[in-house]
């Protein structure tokens, strides 16, 4: 670290405050100047943040108040609703998580979160940067909150080139030294909206940032350019077959996954394991959970996670006997009852398409 970067590092807060003083975003779980954060509030958006961006969480952030406006009505509703209600929002094990945090709290804490990040990350579906940001934001404790818009704030303010993730222990260390004792919860909010409207992944606003002065990527003529990444490998294809199963009044079978693991306690079209090889027609049949005369629909579903990418084939059949044992049978126009995740609701379009 430069000589600079030192003796300016000081300066960072209070230019920094100064500017979300003037330009701080109006967000429905923001707490306006005068006004006390709302734990609540605070919690339920930062775990919907969690890789999604701030325009698609709000509808659900208003629709998740209207519903359950505090954690004691949301610790007494019913799983299936919560995770209806988070369609859309992908990673349904934070939805799982938040539905056990919200009795944890209102079973063991009497409705109140702990206001320190010892505690809070005992809590289930919080990790370190959750509960950094709830203990600042919500409890104005002096905790260090570094997500992506941080870590790309802080990565040119000291022109760190070391690529993520290697980089990271030294952006949370240098964004740690900057952490003021003063209006940690407004910093820590300062710091996202300084990465989510001035410094951009590209074309960053730099004649905009009240922390040009100080910025040294800016100096040294190249900001876009950090933070540096790593290449990501190519994600790996898997397969599957899903079974179209249709009974004799034409509903179709459904059955819950399993709690743990991928799309863990959701609503699936039933398939057969996802792996690296396809199916032959012969094991296709065999996996198939209940029996018919099964015909293969035409077309692939491909679909993307994190880690692979997914092609799902089709089979139809009537099912002989609708054997209530392998699921739910649901009327077509009832499928939206149910919380299908992204995956399956292709699914659904496909073979309505097809059929």
């Amino acid at each position: 670290m430069s000589r600079r970067q030192r003796s300016s590092s000081p300066d960072i807060p209070r230019r920094l405050l100064a500017w979300y003083d003037r330009h701080a975003r109006r967000l429905p779980w923001r707490a306006m100047a005068g006004h006390e954060p709302d734990p609540y509030r605070v919690w339920l958006s930062e775990i919907m943040l969690q890789q999604t961006t701030v325009v698609t969480v709000g509808p659900y952030f208003r629709d998740f108040l209207a519903r359950w406006p505090d954690v004691e009505s949301l610790a007494a509703a019913d799983l299936d609703e919560v995770l209806h209600a988070w369609q859309g929002l992908g990673y349904y094990a934070r939805a799982r998580n938040l539905h056990k945090c919200a009795r944890v709290v209102s079973r063991e804490h009497g409705g109140r979160f702990p206001d320190n990040e010892d505690d809070l990350r005992r809590l289930p579906g919080i990790g370190g940067y959750t509960a950094a940001a709830i203990a600042a934001i919500a409890f104005n404790r002096s905790a260090t909150v570094v997500d992506g818009n941080v870590e790309r704030v802080i990565a040119r303010l000291f022109n760190v080139t070391m690529p993520l993730p290697k980089s990271k222990p030294t952006l949370h260390r240098l964004a740690e030294s900057l952490t003021p004792a003063k209006r940690p919860g407004d910093y820590a909010q300062a710091m996202m909206d300084l990465g989510a409207t001035i410094c951009l992944p590209r074309n960053p606003k730099c004649l905009l940032c009240p922390l040009e002065e100080e910025c040294a990527a800016r100096r040294a003529g190249d900001p876009e350019s950090l933070p540096a990444r790593l290449p990501k490998p190519e994600r790996p294809m898997r397969h599957g077959v899903v079974f179209w199963a249709l009974r004799a009044d034409g509903a179709v079978l459904l059955r819950r996954r399993p709690e743990n693991g991928l799309l863990g306690g959701l609503f699936e079209v039933p398939s057969t394991e996802w792996r690296p090889l396809p199916w032959s027609d012969g094991e296709a049949r065999a996996a198939a959970p209940v029996s018919a005369a099964w015909r293969p629909l035409e077309g692939i579903v491909r679909h993307g996670f994190t880690h692979f990418e997914l092609e799902l084939s089709l089979l139809v059949g009537h099912a002989d006997a609708a054997d209530s044992k392998q699921g739910i049978w649901c009327p077509v126009d009832r499928l939206s009852d149910y919380a299908l995740p992204t995956l399956m609701k292709k699914v659904v379009r496909h073979a309505l398409a097809k059929l």
